[in-house]
């Protein structure tokens, strides 16, 4: 190395070109000289190669580690080609809760401007790996000798310089503002789904809020009709006071109860107001439209197997923490070039007229160098610091990398565990509300007959609301786990104008993504 850089100075310290008409000696000396460096570089570049980036580690479990083609199929079988996930509701306003949600989100505007700084310091970083071209002109008059005619000079040109990247300092650097770009755009996409995800629980729990009101508003005129039996029973004495007591008072906790639920639907209609920006009488035009004794939308979900660990790769998150790896990357090997020589090479081509003392001379004027090398000898120990950071920076990347995909997996697990559960408390819940309905409307048929009382009505009443309650919080939490791990698995959600723009728009190089949604 000392040799080559022995070699080269020589050259260096000559910054003339051969002038065009000089002997062919002096042309065949700067010819010989130019070969020289450009042997030289060629030997810089030959000196020191960085390390290869390696891509972390995801710790994964083994089971998905590898897709099976029953785990692809299911996986697969659970998508819609759209990979519209809130389609599987079949819920007509759940869209536009989505689309009023992201329009009224606050962090939209912050994540583009992200994304926007992030790109615009990408071309920054992209554009060094490129010369320099820069425009010059120059005009002068002056009289350098007394008693002499004054000269005029004007030129006009450009001027070239580029830093030769022997030893992929500048690259990685380009290569690390591309991976922050990426990063940005990716925590861009996750900051859509979570506010989808919000947008969609918010929903769903409001449904099932104003069902669950509609069942305990139910509930509290059923005990206060067996109040009212109860006391006239106990009036005409047959019937102990106490138990007259005890059928108020539990009419009283009904209602209560009751207005309780009223009171966590106005909170939960006023959360989403806030969420959507909704003007109060478009969220009651969309709640009136929606029947509250209707069944809530319960997701068409086809049976889950085994998830490959490729469909983690479309969370957005994960995007994010790995570009932040590769960036890591290329910042450790910058901080690594940087101890290194630098290159720079420059030149100039302009147009001249120089006129003055019965002179007038016009034509182009150019210069090729000086190429300039420099070699960081003392610092202090600056440039060893900046790579000891910058490795440190790669490795709490890589940690960060490998804590996201372990959350992920177990969000997904959590998910996909919400889903067996509700699936196989479902049937039960269901056979239990048929049941207590089908004994609900055979005591009606005796009351009507005479043959039973209104004491035993309204017991097969409150036993038949009873469970279509927990029936309906049974499906509130099979949604919100289905929601759950469409958002752990990735699934993403597009306004309609970037849906439109994404349909319109062809994309090359790059396979479709699924996305979780219903079959």
């Amino acid at each position: 190395m000392n040799d080559v850089l022995a070699t080269l100075s020589p050259t260096l310290s000559s910054r003339r070109a051969p002038p065009p008409g000089g002997p062919r000696r002096h042309r065949r000396l700067w010819l010989g000289s130019t070969s020289l460096a450009g042997a030289a570089v060629l030997l810089l570049a030959g000196c020191t190669s960085l390390p290869a980036l390696e891509r972390p580690v995801a710790p994964v479990p083994a089971a998905w580690a590898t897709p099976t083609p029953v785990a692809t199929a299911s996986a697969a079988s659970a998508q819609t080609a759209d990979g519209a996930w809130w389609l599987a509701f079949n819920d007509p306003v759940l869209p536009e809760v989505l689309e009023a949600a992201w329009r009224a989100s606050p962090d939209r505007e912050a994540a583009r401007a992200r994304v926007a700084q992030a790109r615009a310091a990408a071309v920054a970083a992209g554009a060094s790996t490129l010369p320099r071209l820069d425009a010059s002109g120059q005009l002068l008059r002056q009289r350098a000798v007394p008693d002499t005619p004054a000269q005029s000079s004007l030129a006009l040109g450009v001027q070239a310089s580029w830093e030769l990247d022997l030893f992929g300092g500048v690259g990685a650097a380009a290569q690390a503002a591309s991976s922050r770009l990426q990063a940005s755009e990716a925590e861009a996409h996750a900051v859509r789904q979570a506010v989808a995800a919000e947008a969609a629980t918010q929903w769903l729990s409001l449904r099932a809020c104003r069902t669950l009101a509609a069942q305990a508003q139910a509930d509290a005129e059923s005990r206060a009709a067996s109040a009212r039996l109860t006391a006239l029973t106990a009036s005409a004495g047959l019937a102990a006071p106490a138990d007259a007591a005890l059928a108020r008072a539990a009419a009283a906790q009904a209602q209560a109860s009751a207005r309780a639920q009223a009171a966590q639907c106005e909170s939960a209609a006023q959360a989403l107001q806030a969420l959507t920006a909704w003007p109060a009488a478009t969220l009651r035009e969309r709640m009136a439209s929606v029947d509250v004794h209707g069944p809530l939308p319960a997701p068409r979900i086809a049976p889950l197997g085994t998830l490959p660990a490729a469909l983690l790769a479309q969370r957005p998150d994960l995007r994010a923490r790995e570009a932040e790896v590769q960036a890591a990357a290329g910042d450790r090997s910058a901080a690594q070039a940087a101890q290194r020589p630098r290159v720079v090479l420059s030149g100039s081509l302009s147009g001249a007229r120089l006129q003055g003392a019965g002179l007038d001379a016009r034509g182009p004027v150019w210069s090729l160098g000086p190429l300039q090398v420099s070699l960081p000898l003392f610092d202090g120990g600056a440039l060893s610091a900046q790579a000891d950071a910058s490795r440190a920076g790669y490795d709490a990347a890589v940690a960060r990398y490998q804590a996201a995909v372990r959350q992920a997996v177990a969000e997904v697990e959590q998910a996909l565990l919400a889903l067996d559960s509700t699936a196989a408390r479902e049937g039960d819940a269901r056979v239990a509300v048929e049941g207590f309905a089908e004994r609900l409307r055979a005591t009606e048929a005796r009351v009507r007959g005479g043959l039973a009382s209104g004491f035993e009505l309204e017991d097969a009443r409150q036993t038949a609301l009873s469970a279509q309650g927990a029936l309906t919080a049974l499906q509130l939490e099979r949604a919100l786990a289905w929601v759950n791990l469409a958002r752990a698995l990735g699934g993403d959600w597009q306004p309609r104008d970037a849906a439109a723009t994404a349909a319109t728009t062809p994309v090359s190089g790059s396979a479709p993504r699924p996305v979780p949604s219903g079959s």
